[in-house]
């Protein structure tokens, strides 16, 4: 099922980097920066979630907080957050359930058959659990706008 603009965003509930369970809901009553990685400590990877680091404060002070998710296991995600102090919430997605939910599954990554991952994308979740912006690239190696997701949280 294609997620559109409006359509409200589905639950989730994930493990975090200390094995706590995380969901959704917890999050709402804010604008939620939802961005799904390829692969916990790739490059692109890592130079998305640490400009969103860097950027933290600013998609705060809009009333928003990021949560990232990827399909790898809670213990790669520890210490890809521990080497880059990640400060949001990273959930590991190793089942793929929430990556097929938000229809951004990248079946066999590097030809590789059966390695599932998540197309990098990045949804904006409004207050009433509503998607208010969706980016979604078929290419890993592209960043996001982040400009682009800093102006529509103004």
């Amino acid at each position: 099922m294609t997620l559109n603009i409006g359509d409200t965003a589905p639950n989730f509930e994930l493990p975090d980097t200390e094995l706590k369970l995380r969901t959704l809901d917890e999050f709402k009553g804010k604008k939620i920066v939802l961005s799904f990685i390829v692969a916990a400590s790739s490059p692109v990877c890592e130079a998305e979630l640490c400009t969103l680091r860097d950027s933290w404060q600013e998609i705060a002070d809009l009333g928003a907080q990021i949560v990232s998710i990827s399909n790898d296991g809670p213990f790669a995600n520890k210490a890809f957050a521990e080497k880059n102090n990640f400060n949001f919430p990273l959930l590991g997605d190793y089942s793929s359930k929430t990556i097929r939910d938000y229809d951004v599954l990248m079946p066999d990554l590097l030809h590789i058959k059966g390695y599932n991952a998540a197309k990098r994308s990045v949804f904006i979740i409004m207050e009433d659990g509503k998607i208010g912006y969706k980016w979604i690239s078929e290419d890993p190696l592209k960043e996001p706008n982040y400009e682009e997701i800093k102006n529509f949280l103004k």
